[in-house]
């Protein structure tokens, strides 16, 4: 466990650099985040309106009309992260190899790639649709089944947003390169590592745990200020964990692909770093 926080923390350490030279990176987690939000908003009300969560938790069960919108929910919301995550990993990349990246440079490279993004937002809406059938019809043991099919499926797609960044292919064409990168570089049977998101995740994990004791000391003192001014900050806490956890995980991405297709993460990195972000199984 410890190796594994050492090597998590060298992971945080190394991505950070390269957000410390590139600080306009954060800006696509922020925007990322805020047009997420913006598409929730968006379906989730006219969801309310005609009763699909309603019918959801009736033993109707959802009605045709709430698969459709559950679909393109799915698309939009995925259309929007992957933008920005090939945004991000898009100047992330000209970083590695020794630019001086913006803002604009990020989302012309996710802008020149817009009708494939699209696409592939459409298949992994299509995959994350029906998993998520499937396992609402399943057991425990298909559910479990099918959270193995749904990891599979993250590792095998991991570079796939670098591939969309860089090279000029299809959707379909995208998710293959992004397995066999993977193959060719840790072979045919790996497993994912854990790596900065163990470390943000016991960030996260801190900062509950610490804002629930100190909101617990702040309704024993009867002050609903102090409860207030408590909940505030844990949640900007957590979004800043999140949206920097979200920026340096672009950035290793990058790394990732860099190594695998190129045979060099940049400067940043050193090789084991890089290896280091998949094991046998």
């Amino acid at each position: 466990m410890l190796e594994r926080l050492s090597n998590s923390w060298r992971l945080v350490k190394a991505s950070a650099e390269v957000l410390r030279a590139d600080k306009e990176l954060i800006v696509f987690p922020i925007v990322s985040a805020g047009l997420s939000l913006l598409v929730v908003v968006t379906f989730v009300v006219p969801m309310a309106v005609v009763g699909i969560f309603e019918s959801a938790a009736s033993a109707s069960g959802v009605p045709v009309v709430g698969w459709v919108l559950g679909f393109l929910f799915y698309v939009v919301q995925y259309f929007v992260i992957f933008f920005c995550n090939t945004a991000l990993v898009g100047a992330a990349l000209i970083r590695l190899r020794g630019g001086d990246p913006t803002v604009a440079d990020g989302f012309r490279i996710a802008g020149s790639r817009l009708g494939v993004i699209l696409g592939y937002a459409l298949i992994a809406a299509t995959v994350g649709m029906i998993l998520r059938a499937i396992s609402q019809r399943s057991g425990f043991i298909g559910k479990l089944v099918i959270g193995l099919v749904g990891l599979a499926w993250n590792l095998a797609t991991y570079l796939v947003v670098p591939v969309l960044a860089v090279e000029n292919v299809g959707p379909i064409e995208a998710v293959k390169r992004s397995s066999a990168y993977l193959r060719k570089t840790w072979g045919e049977q790996i497993a994912g590592n854990l790596g900065m998101g163990f470390a943000f995740g016991l960030i996260g994990f801190a900062t509950v745990v610490l804002g629930a004791a100190l909101f617990v000391l702040a309704a024993l003192a009867e002050s609903v200020v102090l409860m207030v001014l408590v909940a505030g900050l844990v949640v900007i806490a957590l979004v800043a964990n999140a949206l920097v956890s979200s920026a340096l995980g672009g950035v290793y991405a990058a790394a990732v692909y860099r190594y695998a297709a190129e045979g060099d993460a940049g400067s940043f990195f050193t090789p084991d770093m890089v290896r280091n972000a998949f094991r046998p199984k």
